[in-house]
């Protein structure tokens, strides 16, 4: 049996360069990792569509997009609940960190 280890509290970061390492271990899972993608992805779509129609509801479409993906990968496939529970500004700072990270190659979709 292996020895449990003890959670990690997100709040205890004092800085989003600390909080990053931690957030990217909560997106170990490749499912999770691609439904965040996604969500992010079609949140960017909708913000798009705001802008070019300027009707606000996609604003909480986008929203709605991103987090339900997002909370999708976290509960059925990576099994831990979202850090944005607990540091919402630094899990969004996170997503788009690791959003940007995927495009660029650094992380593996």
């Amino acid at each position: 049996m292996l020895p449990s280890v003890a959670p990690v509290d997100p709040r205890r970061f004092k800085s989003f360069a600390e909080f990053y390492p931690f957030y990217l271990s909560e997106h170990r899972d490749r499912t999770c990792r691609r439904l965040h993608f996604v969500g992010s992805t079609l949140g960017l779509a909708c913000l798009a569509v705001l802008l070019f129609t300027g009707q606000w509801r996609w604003l909480f479409i986008g929203l709605g997009c991103g987090y339900l993906f997002a909370w999708i990968g976290h509960f059925g496939f990576e099994k831990n609940k979202p850090a944005s529970f607990k540091r919402p500004l630094y899990s969004l700072l996170g997503d788009w960190a690791m959003y940007r990270d995927i495009w660029l190659g650094k992380i593996k979709l």
